[in-house]
């Protein structure tokens, strides 16, 4: 068993949870033995002073933290600030008003993928009014919450080539946070890179090390914190992100590697990670079997990987839908087209004019993924009476059943239609202009 046992949302790639929402995903964690919360921002905040940047967003409130923060703690759940506060800028960057503290202000970053990032990400470390800003946004984010500890993020600088001016200006920022009382914890993936420094890092710091892949590294990495003396998290992934329906399969081992790692090298806590990028199309059904499990790896450990998932979502759907979606989550595995970070099935929808498709998922093997899809959203369809689960789970076979006729435009109307429906169940208004927006057209 981790001592701290942790499910942390993207609310900042557009979706942001109405309030019911967020207290079901509590009540979900509850019953999961869960001790932590964490509501990862960038701009989802109500800042004062920087409403430009989050007027759309239909941002988090101060009383609704509070709120929130209440409902935790009668479920003996640790709700922890999270503001990223170097890296993942965008949406302060591209603003005007504050593009000049950007390292790149008109973008062009390298990132370790290959892709050059169009708009700046990353403050700059030496301009004065990079540490004013972290300094408001924290002063006045931090005071609304009980917990002891903040996430302070400064993961995937990527225009921060310099190994001591990212640890300067880290350090800088943990100091900012142990001013509020805080305890740090931030996002290893820069430190990893430059092993040298993590001596350097203050003991009293938590580690996040994060990975989302069933061979990510978590040993190599895991030792190299233990090995510094510092607490760590191990922190896997729901594998639902960039997926349309989730990668079971990737996401069971990730899962299982990382809790062999963490009890390897006595990681203090286990937090699982469950991302919004590219729009936030995936609705809250996909990352479902990943929450579930990865709560019984943290509590139950190994023994864990024999669970009857299918059971368990059956469960806690109130339906027998655990099934269907398990079969949505593997269809990414057909015809072998295997890629990182996300499904082959949501790159064709993303790009449906300008991306060649693997070689593997011709269009035989498409017709068949969009049979087991069509034959999903039929069953699921005998239960949208009553529960908006399955109306998830039919909208997931339509994002399928579209990936695999991308040239279909009467389908991709209905799918964009259907995104409203199913976003205006659990989630806020804002953002979902911008997440439609990614969804192709004609």
């Amino acid at each position: 068993m981790f001592e701290t046992r942790g499910y942390m949302l993207d609310v900042s790639r557009d979706r942001v949870p109405t309030m019911r929402t967020l207290r079901l995903i509590v009540d979900i964690l509850a019953r999961y033995r869960y001790t932590q919360f964490q509501l990862y921002t960038e701009h989802t905040f109500a800042y004062e002073g920087h409403e430009s940047v989050w007027e759309e967003a239909d941002p988090l409130t101060p009383m609704e933290i509070a709120k929130l923060q209440a409902y935790c703690e009668m479920q003996g759940i640790e709700l922890v600030p999270n503001q990223n506060t170097f890296g993942h800028m965008e949406r302060w960057l591209t603003n005007p008003k504050y593009n000049a503290l950007a390292k790149f202000p008109k973008g062009g970053a390298m990132t370790p993928w290959g892709t050059i990032k169009k708009f700046p990400t990353t403050l700059d470390p030496k301009n004065p009014g990079s540490l004013a800003l972290v300094e408001d946004l924290l002063g006045q984010l931090l005071p609304n919450f009980a917990s002891k500890l903040v996430n302070i993020g400064c993961d995937e600088t990527f225009e921060i080539a310099d190994p001591e001016e990212y640890f300067t200006f880290l350090m800088k920022v943990v100091e900012v946070a142990k001013r509020h009382g805080k305890r740090p914890m931030f996002w290893g993936d820069i430190i990893l890179k430059h092993p040298e420094y993590i001596a350097r890092l203050p003991k009293d710091l938590i580690a996040l090390d994060w990975g989302y892949e069933a061979n990510h590294p978590f040993e190599k990495e895991a030792e190299a914190f233990a090995k510094a003396g510092l607490d760590f998290y191990v922190c896997p992934g729901t594998s639902s992100w960039r997926s349309l329906a989730g990668r079971v399969e990737n996401m069971r081992e990730n899962l299982e590697a990382a809790e062999r790692a963490g009890r390897t090298f006595g990681a203090k806590g286990y937090l699982l990670t469950d991302w919004g990028d590219e729009g936030h199309w995936q609705p809250l059904a996909a990352s479902l079997p990943g929450i579930i499990l990865a709560g019984n790896f943290a509590f139950s450990g190994p023994k864990s990987a024999h669970m009857d998932l299918e059971k368990e979502l059956n469960s806690v759907m109130d339906a027998p839908l655990g099934g269907l979606l398990l079969k949505l989550g593997t269809l990414y595995l057909r015809g072998g087209a295997l890629k990182a970070n996300c499904s082959e099935l949501f790159n064709i929808l993303l790009n449906p004019h300008g991306y060649s498709r693997h070689p593997g998922l011709t269009q035989p093997i498409l017709d068949e993924i969009s049979g087991i899809a069509s034959g999903v959203r039929i069953a699921a369809e005998r239960w949208v009476d009553r529960s908006d689960w399955a109306k998830e789970i039919v909208y997931m076979a339509n994002l399928i059943d579209c990936a695999c006729h991308r040239r279909d435009e009467s389908r991709l109307r209905a799918l964009r239609d259907e995104h409203g429906r199913i976003w205006r169940m659990r989630s806020r208004e804002g953002g979902r202009i911008d997440s439609l927006a990614k969804l192709p057209r004609f």
